[in-house]
This record gives C-alpha cells, structure tokens and sequence, in this order.
C-alpha cells in the first residue's frame, strides 16, 4: 500500500508538471519570441535582482553621453535646397473604419506600460473603439501633427548576456516601448508613404530591409550568389561588412527632412514628419522607478514602426558613394555588404581602392551624422577557384583591417570559401544545445507541445537562411540532417538510435 501510495503522488506530481508545462507552451504557440522566453525561463536559473547601485537616471545619463560623445567630431549639417522632384506626395490619405481595424489587428500585440489598456485587449475590442480611433488618426493625418502623447517612449535596459556584470551600465541593451495607438498610427504612414516609394521607384533596389518579399535572406542569397559565380572562373571576391556605431540614434533630424524632401515629401506631408521628429521625450524604467524625462534630440524613434523606414531613406545616397568606385553592395536596415571581383593579379590594386572606397563612405558618414567603426569592420578575402593564398591588408585613417576567415553577416557565419562549414557547425550546435534543454523537461510534455518547441526552438534554426546551403553535397549538410533526425525522435520520444524513416508519413517539410 505505501509503494502504491508513493507511486500514485509521484503520478500525480508528474501530472501536474505535464498540465503546467502544456498550458504555458499552449499559450505562447502563437508569439515564438514569447515561447523562447517562456522556454528559457522554465530551463534556467533566474536572472539575478537589478542591482541597487544603479538608477533609472544612471542609465538616461549613459545614453544621453553615449549619443554625444559619438556626435562631437560632427559639424553642423549643411542644408542644400532640394532639387525639384519627379514626383510629390504632398498629403496623406483619410483612412476608412475598416483600414483601421485590418491594421489594428494585424499588428503585433506588444504592450506598452504606457498603453492605457493591453493591446491584446485592445485588439479583442477593435470594432467598438474603431470610429473614435479613425478620427484620431485621420485629424493627424490631415492636419500634419502628431499628438503629443504618441511621442514618448519607456526604455527598459535589458542585461545582454545573463553571465555579464550586471553592475557595468554598458553590458545592458536599452528596449523602447512605444504606445500601441502610436504604432497604429505609424503602420498607417508606412503602407502610404511605401506605395508612394514602390509606384515611384524611389526605393533603393539593394536595400533589402523593410520591403516586401525581401528578407535577410533574400540579401545573403543575393550576395552570395554573386561571390560565388565570380569565383567559377578563378576571379577572387573581397567582402567587406561595415559596421555603424549606435547608428539609429544620431541620424540628423534636418538632413531626414531633406533627405525626404527630395523624395517629393512636401507640404502637410512634410509637417507630419517635422511634428513626429520634434519634442519627443523618453523616460527609463528601472527597479520599479523612473527616470527623468529626457528629450530626443536626434536619431530616429527605436522599436518604432517608421524608424527603420526612415533610416533607409536617410542613407540611400551611400549607394552611389560605392558605386562610384566600381564596387557593388547590398544593405539590410543599416548593415551594408560591400564586394568586388578581380583577378589575383591585380591584388595590389584592389587594396588601394579599397581603402579609397573605404574613405570616401567614412567622409559620408560623417557628412550625415553617422560613425563608422573601422575597428569593428570585417573583411572576408575569398581566393578564385584554384588560386594560391593572399594575404590583403587595407589601411583606412590610420585603422588595419586585415582578411578574417570567418565573419558573422546577418545572423550567418560566412567563411572564406563560400562552403557554409562554419556556418552549420555554430548551427548545429545551438540546435543540440536547445534539443538537450527540450529533452529535460520531455517527460512532462504531449507530443503536441514537444511538437511545438522542437519547431520553435530547433527547426526555425535550421531553416534560417538554407537557401545558402542549395547545391552542397549531402557530406557537408549530413551534421543538419542528423540534428533534423535528433528532432524527429524526441518529438516522438523515440529511443537515440532509432530510424526515423517510418515517420516519414507524418511529416511534410519539417512538420512531424
């Protein structure tokens, strides 16, 4: 009797664990960044209590003198009168009820602390608060002012490592949380004014980010591809990824509105965008306190709908800068890829143009308000198809910066022979890594919810950007196939070295 009772508690504990753990996955199945945090919160230790010797206005102070201290070798913007566009967009268009509810619920139900209700509330409740919220925007839209309330922010440190000093104010990333209504707003400007670009052909045609049916992968693939058809005939390729310090936040604020204006974005239009630049404030949450308010005085609006838009814009004459040395490119937001393609022979000049080309895009950075970090730079030398090693150092303002092996583009680590090795060992290890986190806790999950992390947490990995791999023998992807097969049978709690060829029937493209 007491064996059949210390099993039934022991069955009935398992069950409960079973109930909670399915329950919390269930609930975030929908939200997969939800589900990693959920996931890591379950696994590992808790993140240790902020610290007491830091304070909501450390942390303004850090980021107001971070932002200065980058923006003092500046001068003041030279502001040239636009020449007469080929087209104008002079004021928005009036949105219908239904136009408001389509954006409404197709948004991210991401909450702020400033959001009078939670989004996802809010969202569950579109159609009764629609017609007030159409006359709010619309009243924006037409008069070429953004209220006041839609322009603050709530910054929220987050530690970027949890091994980090937590007491060093430099090893916390800062998160902006913007107002639900004011990201409603924003999505509305955004469709107009991307319909205006793509019908005008004002879009940079290599600036992948934020476009439709264009991704990071779409950008890796497209160099790539090219570095890989100029090696067939034994010509040698250099890839230099360029890296710009705290870029979103000391974009100049006259030279966006220029930069616009010579876009054709006029009149009402125009006064919207001067009313979302100016005055707007933000204030960190810290330890249970607020800072100060502070106001941004430059950069575009992080974690915001429009910035990432508007800095595109801001830097799409940097494209010309480059091409003018011959060299082509391809950005992403505000990582650019620079490459070139020459014969082995000519390795001596092609460092001397690099640094040339390297010159002038640090002349036009300045020239905008943007740093570029020549100490953070990588160059990737990648030899012709039978040619001997080279050795390639550039000299930019008094920097070197010499060939790595491998470099990390957009989440993928590229080596220098275009193989994808190094690549798929860092994924398949962060696979292994999650699938022995998964397999802790497997016991208490239905097949569903094991189902649903392995998909979440391994598969999404492994579909990361595999496009790169077409074309490479099945040896070289074999550690993928493994970790694909590794999944399979922990999804069906099948023992280590069982053949995962009868589960075929019950999966179609990684859906088991």
């Amino acid at each position: 009797l007491s064996i059949y009772r210390t099993n039934h508690a022991v069955y009935g504990r398992a069950c409960v664990s079973s109930a909670f753990y399915r329950n919390k996955i269930n609930s975030s199945a929908s939200n997969p960044r939800k589900l990693f945090s959920l996931f890591s919160s379950l696994l590992n230790p808790p993140l240790p209590p902020p610290p007491s010797c830091l304070t909501a206005d450390d942390f303004v102070n850090y980021l107001t003198q971070k932002v200065k201290d980058i923006s003092s070798s500046f001068i003041p913007a030279s502001i040239l009168p636009p020449p007469i566009p080929s087209s104008v967009f002079t004021q928005f268009i009036p949105l219908t009820s239904d136009e408001v509810n389509r954006i409404i619920t197709s948004n991210h139900a991401t909450t702020c602390p400033l959001d009078a209700i939670p989004s996802s509330l809010l969202q569950d409740v579109s159609s009764d608060i629609v017609p007030s919220l159409t006359s709010t925007i619309n009243s924006s839209l037409t008069s070429g002012i953004v209220p006041a309330s839609f322009k603050t922010a709530r910054i929220k440190p987050l530690l970027k490592k949890p091994t980090l000093n937590t007491t060093d104010i430099q090893n916390y990333r800062p998160v902006s949380l913007i107002l639900y209504l004011s990201k409603t707003l924003e999505r509305a400007v955004a469709n107009q004014l991307s319909s205006y670009f793509s019908s005008n052909n004002l879009l940079d045609p290599h600036q992948s980010g934020f476009k439709k049916a264009h991704s990071t992968e779409t950008a890796l693939l497209a160099v790539t591809e090219s570095l890989r058809a100029a090696r067939a005939p034994s010509l040698s390729s250099v890839l230099i990824l360029l890296d710009l310090s705290a870029a979103f936040d000391t974009v100049n604020h006259q030279i966006l509105l220029a930069t616009l204006a010579e876009l054709g974005i006029a009149e009402s239009a125009l006064s919207w965008f001067t009313s979302y630049l100016t005055n707007r404030t933000y204030q960190v949450t810290w330890n249970g306190s607020l800072s100060k308010p502070c106001t941004l005085e430059t950069g575009v609006p992080q974690g915001s709908v429009l910035g990432p838009l508007l800095f595109s814009l801001y830097t799409r004459s940097l494209g010309s800068v480059i091409a003018s040395h011959g060299f082509s490119y391809h950005c992403y937001a505000d990582d650019t890829q620079l490459f070139l393609s020459f014969p082995s022979s000519e390795k001596t000049l092609i460092a001397t143009r690099i640094s040339e080309c390297q010159a002038d895009v640090s002349t036009w950075t300045t020239a905008h308000h943007l740093r570029l970090n020549l100490n953070k730079t990588e160059l990737l030398l990648i030899p012709g198809k039978d040619c001997p090693h080279m050795d390639l150092l550039v000299t930019v303002e008094n920097i070197t910066v010499s060939p790595s092996p491998t470099a990390r583009n957009l989440g993928v680590v590229l080596d220098n022979q275009l193989c994808c090795t190094a690549n798929i060992t860092a994924v398949a290890r962060s696979c292994r890594f999650a699938l022995c986190n998964i397999r802790r806790i497997r016991p208490f999950l239905t097949r569903e919810a094991a189902q649903l992390l392995v998909q979440s947490l391994v598969i999404s990995r492994l579909d990361y950007c595999n496009s790169l791999l077409a074309g490479l023998p099945a040896s070289a992807i074999k550690p993928l196939q493994r970790i694909q097969n590794a999944a399979a049978r922990l999804v069906f709690n099948l023992p280590k070295f069982s053949h995962v060829t009868p589960l075929a029937p019950c999966s179609s493209s990684h859906q088991f």
